[in-house]
């Protein structure tokens, strides 16, 4: 078996000779890492290929990407594959098409050929390296042919390496300790859903419920002392040799929201749960309590109240919220009755700050930034504050057809304005950003001139002060329009949350374990809300983003990572659990 002792001391004829079939027909790439040896960690070798493709420019990019074979093609169908390909199409069953998906692939790698100008490359080993269906390579395929073609030429590279870390996995004999068993656990809950038709798991709902009862299970079977609490979050302990030693909490959310991606929330629970079930294992205590905790509620999408679970935690819970009703008329309070819980014990579930000690979220990005650097791990410094509302517009609905354009008062018209008010107001201004996610035209008719509009904002920035200077722009914005327009408004405030920066020393340790790791400490701004934003108004807070697949689409079925990230964040975390000081 190859080792990476054998990798740093051989000659470089030897290395390249070893690393041949790691890139495909293209032995200059492990002749361009040799020189960057000894490598520390198999992460530093990965990272060095990838760089010797990324300082080969357009150019080298467009070879590598043309030494590769197509899916299902001429070359698979008359046996000329490298070993490796041959393999891996073999994985997906790739060998077996039907005739119809014969020719859909030849059909389909035609297209892709003249419009990018390269073959179509997949990783069909996918993120758990044990093979993606046909269906899912072929519904890959139609995708990303409607790519740019610089988006596209990125994202086959991306394939072309992780190819390679797969393929240097075998080679070395790799097995990952943390990573397939997370990307099984969330495979598991992933198919616990609301909804049949992708995953929505929504606040106390018997999914949500299902899927609690599932993480309870696997925190008993790791080793700790579990219970769900009155507001449904799931609470495992594993207690410390000094029952007065102080807790270091480590967790995220398991709601999700609507049609929404299988690791975004989960991933920071199925984390340290694979960790604890190691430190079980092998017998090892912390020097302090660590709790992993589910948090019941964070995304807002039944009751559009959230971070009710850590919230409740940090003893912020409004229990005015208890009175709410979702769209079909149920109250939280009813929604927590039927599921067994006492809202009036809501207050208990409050800790104490003087007895924590910190609390770390591991988290998919859900985001590009580490994708587009090639690296599966970064630091997060802080977390955006935002400002969220519901804008409702009030015209005067009116015929299409003989209603002169300046008498109208389009409710829609000013809805555009302000949308482009928005854009325009937060583009190239340090941290911000600003959207509107939703926008409907109520009862809305094709030959009336709207009379009523409705649209959310969402304003974001790091700086508390960037955003409400934002924010008093934007409305007024919106009163200069409506008033110019004859239209009434009215706003609703929906979610006021301030900038949660990271504990710096915190940052370091994490820092210092991805280092440890081999590789570069990266640090990053979240631009999205975690858990973490509520936590840190009773401890210190730290972040570690992992890399998210698909051009870091996130809150969506298309959000992906793979099980070698999964397993590089989990060795990160346990080294900066054991370390910590």
């Amino acid at each position: 078996m190859t080792t990476l002792d054998h990798l740093n001391t051989c000659d470089t004829a030897a290395f390249i000779d070893t690393l041949h079939g790691i890139y495909e027909h293209s032995p200059w790439i492990p002749e361009r890492a040799a020189a960057q040896r000894p490598f520390t960690s198999l992460s530093a070798l990965k990272l060095a290929l990838q760089d010797a493709v990324v300082q080969a420019g357009e150019a080298g990019q467009l070879s590598l990407l043309r030494a590769h074979p197509e899916l299902a093609g001429k070359a698979a169908i008359a046996g000329e594959l490298t070993a490796e390909s041959t393999g891996e199409q073999a994985a997906s069953g790739l060998d077996r098409c039907s005739p119809e998906e014969f020719a859909l692939l030849h059909r389909l790698n035609a297209a892709y050929n003249e419009k990018f100008g390269f073959p179509f490359i997949l990783a069909v080993k996918g993120p758990t390296g044990k093979g993606l269906t046909r269906q899912a390579i072929i519904a890959t395929f139609e995708r990303r042919l409607k790519n740019r073609r610089q988006d596209e030429l990125q994202e086959a590279l991306r394939q072309v390496h992780r190819i390679a870390e797969i393929r240097l996995n075998a080679l070395l004999g790799v097995e990952l300790a943390f990573g397939p068993a997370i990307m099984a656990w969330a495979e598991e809950i992933g198919a616990i859903s609301d909804d049949e038709q992708g995953l929505t798991c929504a606040y106390m709902t018997p999914g949500h419920r299902r899927t609690a009862a599932r993480l309870a299970d696997w925190m008993v079977d790791a080793g700790m002392d579990v219970h769900i609490d009155a507001v449904g979050n799931v609470v495992g302990r594993y207690a410390a040799a000094d029952p007065n030693a102080k807790t270091l909490i480590a967790g995220s959310h398991y709601d999700t929201v609507r049609n929404g991606g299988k690791y975004d929330g989960r991933l920071g629970i199925l984390l340290p749960i694979a960790i604890v079930r190691e430190l079980h294992a092998r017998g090892e205590r912390l020097p302090y309590h660590l709790e992993v905790i589910g948090f019941a509620e964070e995304e807002g999408v039944r009751f559009r109240s959230t971070f009710l679970g850590s919230h409740a935690l940090t003893g912020r819970f409004d229990l005015a919220l208890l009175d709410t009703r979702d769209a079909d008329g149920v109250s939280m309070r009813e929604a927590l009755q039927q599921a067994g819980h006492d809202p009036q014990q809501i207050p208990d579930i409050a800790r104490d700050p003087a007895k924590l000690l910190g609390y770390v979220e591991v988290h998919i990005e859900q985001g590009p930034v580490l994708l587009e650097r090639g690296l599966p791990l970064g630091v997060v410094t802080a977390i955006a504050g935002s400002s969220r509302y519901l804008v409702e517009l009030l015209g005067q609905a009116s015929h299409a057809g003989t209603t002169p354009m300046a008498m109208r008062r389009d409710a829609a018209a000013a809805a555009a304005e302000i949308v482009l008010l928005v854009e325009r107001r937060c583009t190239g201004q340090g941290t911000l950003v600003g959207t509107v996610g939703q926008l409907a035209v109520p009862d809305g008719s094709v030959n009336v001139v709207p009379g009523r509009c409705r649209l959310s904002l969402d304003i974001r920035s790091a700086t508390d002060a960037e955003r409400s200077a934002a924010v008093q722009d934007i409305m007024d914005g919106i009163a200069s329009i409506c008033e110019r327009r004859g239209i009434e408004y009215r706003t609703e405030l929906l979610v006021e949350a301030e900038a949660a920066p990271c504990a710096p020393r915190l940052m370091d340790q994490l820092g210092e374990a991805v280092e440890r790791a081999g590789l570069p400490r990266f640090d990053l701004l979240s631009g999205a809300g975690h858990d973490a934003m509520a936590m840190a108004a009773v401890t210190e807070v730290a972040m570690l983003f992992t890399r998210c697949g698909n051009g870091g689409i996130s809150h969506n079925p298309l959000e992906t990572m793979t099980a070698d990230d999964a397993d590089m964040a989990a060795r990160v975390l346990l080294d900066f659990l054991r370390s910590y000081r």
